[in-house]
């Protein structure tokens, strides 16, 4: 999958540690760095909602796609 998670980025510009994140938005911290490091299958709106309140940013400041390498990403 070509799904980037750049949640690290985010907490890096907000100066937040993953432990304060997901205190914030409810979740484990744990949890929190299976979707940080892109091993997540999904993600809950409400979830992203929660991480765009606490972080002050929109989704595709988030998430973003990267053609797979070898893929034909002419379409």
């Amino acid at each position: 999958m070509a799904i980037v998670v750049d949640i690290d980025v985010m907490l890096a510009r907000r100066k937040m540690s993953v432990g304060a994140l997901a205190d914030r938005i409810g979740i484990t911290p744990a949890n929190l760095a299976v979707l940080k490091n892109g091993r997540a299958k999904a993600v809950r709106f409400t979830t992203l909602d929660a991480l765009c309140e606490a972080l002050r940013c929109q989704p595709g400041d988030l998430l973003r796609w990267e053609p797979a390498e070898g893929s034909d990403d002419a379409g």
